[in-house]
């Protein structure tokens, strides 16, 4: 199978990379209602390799990572009013390079289409989603997390609009 039309990569010394160049990673953490305290565990016992990264949080999870675990965390929205979108924005612009997002797929969410969008954009921008306890748990024990490896970021060349049939 070719290349997509749409999306090309640059050559391997040419690649931009995802987030910043000094170790820290940019880290967030979303967490439905029903997986908080999954999240809250998590993070607790991941408390001093989370306390070396930037952290951004929607809602009542930054509330919760920063009060009961004294994580410093940059809080945006809840997820429902805004916050996840606010995350995809940081996403896009290449300001976060990783997602920890315990959602809960049993439970509907009214804010299902932000969560999809969200999810989209870091397929898009190549930035690696953990969606539940095991891969949140290969991520920060892989020896990629701590060693400066970044995700190639994709070039994404300007689309031209499509044009549209005469009414």
């Amino acid at each position: 199978m070719g290349r997509a039309a749409h999306r090309h990569w640059t050559r391997a010394e040419e690649r931009p990379t995802l987030g910043n160049v000094n170790g820290n990673r940019h880290i967030a953490m979303v967490a439905h209602d029903n997986k908080k305290q999954e999240m809250l565990s998590w993070a607790d016992f991941n408390r001093l390799t989370l306390s070396r990264h930037e952290i951004y949080a929607t809602g009542t999870t930054g509330t919760l990572l920063e009060f009961e675990l004294g994580l410093r965390v940059h809080r945006f929205l809840s997820g429902p009013v805004g916050g996840d979108q606010q995350i995809g924005a940081k996403i896009a612009e290449g300001e976060i390079d990783m997602l920890i997002f315990f959602w809960d797929p049993l439970e509907p969410q009214p804010h299902d289409p932000d969560v999809k969008a969200l999810l989209r954009l870091a397929v898009v921008w190549n930035v690696p989603v953990a969606t539940n306890l095991a891969t949140a748990d290969l991520l920060v024990s892989s020896p990629l997390f701590d060693n400066g490896y970044r995700g190639l970021r994709p070039e994404i060349p300007a689309r031209r609009p499509a044009l549209l049939d005469p009414v």
